[in-house]
């Protein structure tokens, strides 16, 4: 698999880095602005990590946490009531996993495919 070439990966990037870059102009409520830096800008280290290194499988399943945790992110950092920050975190967290998922069977073949030589 060719590096910085995944789409799913690149849409990932670009989910976390629009959630950490949304503080700015969306209503911050509680820990919403902790946990959409935190969660936004650990997806984009993520996809970045994934776009370099492609096939490492590990690393699907951590992005995967992670953008659940953006999902769950506004029951957790109970900021439900501000609209604009819960719906970033909803629906960019959602987008990641969904794309998360749909790279994990891909990167394992990969895994599969190229063996390490000793």
């Amino acid at each position: 698999m060719t590096k910085w070439y995944r789409w799913q990966d690149w849409v990932t990037v670009a989910a976390g880095l629009f959630t950490a870059v949304a503080v700015l102009w969306t209503r911050q409520e509680n820990m919403s602005m902790t946990l959409m830096l935190a969660f936004g800008g650990l997806l984009v280290v993520s996809g970045l990590v994934n776009l370099a290194m492609p096939g490492t499988p590990a690393m699907e399943y951590v992005q995967a946490v992670l953008a659940a945790g953006l999902v769950l992110s506004p029951w957790l950092g109970t900021y439900t009531g501000a609209t604009g920050a819960a719906l970033t975190s909803w629906i960019a967290g959602g987008v990641a996993l969904v794309v998360t998922a749909a790279a994990i069977k891909p990167s394992t073949d990969v895994r599969h495919t190229y063996r390490v030589s000793h």
